[in-house]
């Protein structure tokens, strides 16, 4: 039987790339020495080759300059979410920083440069700790325009328009509360304008311009539960409806006349293309989730990354003329050349309420009984997909014999607004009911061993493994808490400046709810876990301070409850370096199988 180190892929991304603006090559962020670095594949085939790391650091989103010479980054230390901006040669080199000041959060769009490559655009939260700015950098002068948002206005820059008039960015309240902010740059004293591109209070998130810049598309919910494909116009001031489909559409990019959009489609990427205006064929890809998408300048080809089930995330580049697909990178485990995977069932179960909980299923192979680990994703803005989970941790579980069930309970994103706003400030309520019936749902299948049920999750999906182990009146055979907050009040009190309005619109305002977020919290109710637990938290996370863990543990520990406590004093919010995260899942997988088998 393979240990669980065969199923760990060679190499893991952040999800996002970007295409040269040749197209002849794709840059993309790899841990394949250790931590995240710049890479570089070429588009025709041949080997990746490092551009440039930090040591200590995570490579997180990156461009190309427009004349294909240079590549920019942000890249931050230890997980702390502190970003800052590099420069480097594109044939490699030693990184240049080009951002100033004091450690804070600044966000690199897609397409951060004018047409001429001098100005760069992000938002940083340097002038406030709580104000998430949009910053204009002429790289030529080293001078700077600042564009401050609206109170409770988060801004996410998208780019510049095509003939550098506009600067289009999102402004963001919530998940569900996204507004479109216009600056005209030809004005001398310009301000952002809100371009009510939907209907006030919901989704209206910009994506890609026009190329004659006489608009842009976006995403919007302006028509109904689900997000749909839209074209807004700058001379008629009018929104016109592209793709409408009955799911949630979730990724868009556009290059010369090529548009293109991926649709959430019961949590499996459905991909689709529209050149001038006319469906564009596309080759069969592989049944998994696209979660980065970057289209050609010329829309000859794209290039997307790719997770499933029963393949790791993967590079890959479609030839949009040709209609082909073809994979550039192989990150493969030896687990997977002598096992079959497992690909999960789709599955729904009645919550009690009248609704219906869409959910992933693992069976392994055999009668059974077998025992389950419930799975619980974070977010809780999220959703549980089939992708290759937790660096190979399913596949092992499933083949030793223990099923995976992960549902997409209240909150969970994919299947409308109405659903994913449930959770907004009833953490531990409408969440824990749903939980409930999966535990109840399971009883009922006669392959489960109803006596040997674990809980896991990480960051959110942490919270809601702690509430079960504390509030729901089972058995449970063990539990995992990844980087998973215990106490909701402590939580809202330390979350980021610039989370304020987010945090008090979606968990809920500690100077004003502090008795329902108590009541709330796993720690609150520590004295009825009695399972075996196993806790991880990272030092420097920034989201969930390792505060959290700590008062938990010391509460079950009084009590002599058997739990585990790792801590990775250079991790953030999850894990930034390879070998932290083999050692992490590794001691995980061998946890779970103690206590399950």
């Amino acid at each position: 039987m393979p240990e669980y180190v065969d199923f760990v892929p060679r190499h893991r991304f952040q999800p996002t790339l970007a295409l040269s603006p040749d197209a002849t090559a794709v840059a993309y962020s790899s841990n394949v020495s250790g931590s995240y670095e710049l890479w570089v594949v070429p588009v025709h085939g041949g080997e990746p080759r490092k551009v440039a790391g930090l040591p200590g650091g995570a490579v997180r989103q990156m461009a190309w300059t427009p004349d294909g010479k240079e590549l920019v980054f942000s890249a931050d230390r230890g997980g702390d979410e502190q970003y800052r901006l590099y420069r480097v040669p594109a044939e490699g080199g030693e990184p240049t920083e080009i951002s100033s000041g004091g450690d804070c959060q600044r966000i690199l769009p897609a397409a951060p440069f004018d047409a001429t490559g001098r100005l760069l655009a992000y938002a940083a939260n340097d002038r406030d700790r709580h104000v998430q700015d949009l910053v204009v950098l002429d790289l030529q002068e080293g001078t700077e325009r600042r564009f401050i948002p609206a109170p409770g206005v988060a801004f996410e820059p998208v780019g510049f328009s095509p003939d550098g008039r506009w600067l289009l960015s999102a402004g963001f309240r919530s998940h569900t509360d996204i507004d479109c902010y216009l600056i005209d740059l030809s004005d001398p004293r310009p301000e952002p304008v809100c371009v009510r591109a939907g209907r006030g209070g919901g989704v209206s998130d910009p994506c890609a311009w026009a190329p004659d810049s006489t608009g842009f598309y976006l995403l919007t919910d302006a028509w109904g539960e689900f997000t749909a494909v839209a074209f807004y116009s700058l001379t008629e001031g009018t929104l016109t409806p592209v793709a409408r489909p009955e799911w949630d559409v979730e990724l868009l990019d556009a290059g010369a006349d090529t548009l293109m959009w991926s649709v959430n489609q019961a949590g499996r990427s459905v991909l689709h293309a529209h050149r001038n205006g006319t469906p564009v064929a596309l080759p069969t890809l592989p049944s998994g989730v696209i979660t980065a998408c970057d289209v050609a300048c010329d829309g000859s080809i794209a290039a997307v990354l790719i997770d499933a089930a029963t393949r790791p995330a993967e590079i890959a580049v479609l030839d949009l003329e040709g209609c082909r697909f073809r994979y550039l990178t192989d990150t493969r485990p030896p687990a997977l050349q002598t096992i079959e995977p497992t690909e999960p069932e789709m599955v729904t179960y009645p919550a009690g309420d009248g609704r219906h909980i869409h959910a992933l299923l693992y069976r392994p192979s055999g009668e059974g009984p077998h025992p389950v680990l419930l799975s619980i994703h974070g977010g809780p803005e999220a959703q549980e997909r089939p992708t290759y989970v937790r660096a190979g941790l399913y596949q092992y579980l499933l083949a030793r014999g223990i099923a995976v069930f992960a549902p997409n309970i209240a909150g969970s994103t994919g299947y409308g607004t109405a659903h994913q706003r449930l959770i907004y400030r009833d953490w531990g309520g409408i969440d824990l009911h749903d939980l409930d019936h999966a535990v109840r749902y399971l009883h009922t299948l006669g392959w489960v061993d109803p006596d040997r049920i674990a809980v896991a999750g990480a960051s959110y999906g942490g919270f809601a493994a702690l509430s079960c182990l504390a509030r729901l009146p089972y058995q449970w055979a063990a539990g995992v808490s990844i980087c998973g907050p215990a106490n909701l009040l402590t939580l809202a009190q330390a979350s980021p400046p610039t989370w304020k309005t987010f945090v008090a619109t979606v968990l809920g305002d500690p100077d004003t709810e502090a008795e329902r977020l108590l009541a709330r919290s796993p720690v609150t109710h520590a004295d009825n876990i009695t399972a075996p637990l196993y806790v991880i938290q990272g030092a420097q996370d920034p989201r969930v301070p390792q505060a959290e863990a700590d008062q938990l543990v010391h509460r079950l520990r009084a009590r002599g409850v058997n739990v585990r406590y790792d801590t990775y004093p250079d991790e953030g919010h999850g894990f930034t370096n390879r070998d932290n995260e083999i050692k992490a899942y590794g001691e995980i997988a061998d946890f779970l199988v103690s206590q399950l088998r």
